[in-house]
């Protein structure tokens, strides 16, 4: 056991982050090699002359960042060694919410990076800067959006099967502000809404926040299950489903096209309105036709620029039913007056000079080589992958917690979902994990990080250990 003092600079803080931050200097200088064993709670907090609580804090603070781990009846280590810079990212993950993380290989958050377009932003505002229209983007305009915009948005959403006059268009702040929109002109505090069982976190964030009930509806391998669906429409009174019937997250299931026709003749006889988040729909090389495309009059249709385009080119659209889209209007100007013009231009651009279709098919082709991988390394055939998609939902061998492998997973700096960040009452969460394939810069990275999870599942399992 080392003797290691923390230097403690006053006045920058509470005690124990600056037992962290102390800690975190000193295992990058090297001050503190690996695998090092650290003073006992009480010895330092006899040293520091603070309190046993104050370095517990301290220990648990640097176990979240990576730095250390404990072993029961041992005590607190070092980690194998910094995390290397190259692998590092940080970024605040809107499944978790838990403000900024460094992991050396983060696979929660959706979404995947690619070359075209970077390439193509760079184009696109260049030709932008030349334009002598620009000033029309920075003036106010109709709280549904620039009637281009929503041209544009009408002739891309027909590529795909549906048919959505402009009028029947919102142009939003991305897809979770189209969801905001919709859930908060379709409910009320205290309606109940419907969902999967396991449901996109963004949606039980946003239900908090909007005071409603989520009521987890089974699934099956294709989705939601009708009977289920029916009888939890007779039980609540809901009057409201979200769904995602292709590549439904977390768990990657594409609805086949009986079943969301079956789910259809249900919303129609307990008169539900389907909220069908499409989000992912153009990824896939061939689809199932839309729900919405299927029964447009029961239907509102979400989609957006996040998983095509680019997460950051903040523009989602909702296809609306003549009767919701004048209402739907109403929250778009109460919570930002108009979605960015400059950014709906920038999707506009894309859409019409065929930039979405190049990005689309590289991620297509990334998907598949990644997913290639995924399968290689994790030699899982219980493994939930589709076409299109950079999402892996992983059921664990029977000995393994969820919550307890994603501990573990985090000990050796690699970030994982479990079940429970997106499970809805009253069904339990299965011991399952979500991984993502799509943030790591490359894929030599996501290959170490994928098997230091092959490890994990071939290896002893057991609960996660605390600092002690």
């Amino acid at each position: 056991m080392t003797i290691w003092m923390p230097e403690i600079t006053a006045g920058r803080g509470p005690i124990y982050v600056a037992i962290a931050d102390a800690l975190a200097d000193d295992v990058a200088t090297g001050k503190l090699p690996p695998r090092t064993r650290l003073p006992t709670h009480r010895e330092l907090a006899y040293r520091l002359g603070v309190t046993v609580g104050t370095v517990t804090r301290g220990y648990a603070e640097a176990e979240r960042r990576g730095l250390v781990y404990g072993e029961i009846g041992r005590g607190t280590f070092v980690l194998a060694g910094p995390p290397d810079p190259t692998l590092t990212i940080q970024y605040e993950s809107p499944d978790r919410g838990d403000g900024p993380i460094n992991f050396a290989i983060d696979l929660t958050i959706n979404f995947a990076i690619g070359e075209q377009r970077d390439q193509a932003m760079a184009r696109t505002l260049g030709n932008l800067s030349r334009r002598n229209d620009l000033q029309r983007y920075l003036n106010y305009h109709p709280h549904r959006g620039i009637a281009e915009h929503r041209v544009a948005a009408s002739e891309w959403l027909a590529r795909n099967g549906l048919s959505y006059t402009p009028d029947q268009i919102i142009v939003t702040g991305g897809g979770q502000h189209a969801m905001m929109t919709v859930f908060s002109t379709l409910c009320r505090p205290g309606d109940v809404v419907l969902t999967e069982q396991l449901t996109y976190a963004g949606m039980k964030a946003l239900a908090n926040h909007l005071q409603i009930r989520l009521y987890g509806v089974a699934m099956d391998q294709h989705g939601l299950i009708p009977s289920a669906l029916a009888a939890a429409c007779r039980s609540t009174h809901s009057r409201v489903l979200y769904c995602q019937p292709t590549i439904q997250n977390p768990t990657a299931t594409v609805m086949p096209e009986a079943r969301r026709r079956e789910i259809i003749e249900v919303a129609r006889t307990h008169g539900l309105t389907i909220v069908e988040d499409d989000v992912y729909g153009f990824l896939p090389h061939k689809t199932e036709p839309q729900i919405s495309a299927l029964a447009p009059d029961i239907s509102v249709y979400l989609t957006s620029a996040s998983k095509t385009m680019a997460p950051g080119l903040r523009v989602g659209y909702i296809g609306a039913p003549p009767r919701l889209a004048e209402r739907l209007s109403v929250p778009v100007r109460a919570t930002m007056w108009m979605a960015p013009p400059l950014m709906a231009e920038i999707a506009r651009l894309w859409m019409s000079d065929g930039t979405v279709e190049r990005i689309i098919d590289e991620l297509r082709r990334e998907a598949t080589e990644r997913q290639a991988i995924a399968r290689r390394i994790l030699n899982a055939p219980e493994a939930r992958m589709c076409d299109g998609s950079f999402l892996v939902w992983l059921p664990l061998p029977r000995e393994w917690r969820a919550r307890d492998f994603v501990a573990e997973a985090a000990r050796r700096s690699v970030a994982i979902s479990g079940a429970d960040s997106f499970a809805v009452d009253p069904l339990p969460a299965p011991e399952s994990v979500r991984i993502c394939l799509g943030a790591p810069a490359n894929r030599n990275t996501l290959e170490k990080g994928l098997e230091i999870l092959h490890d994990l599942l071939i290896g002893p399992a057991g609960p996660s250990l605390s600092v002690v």
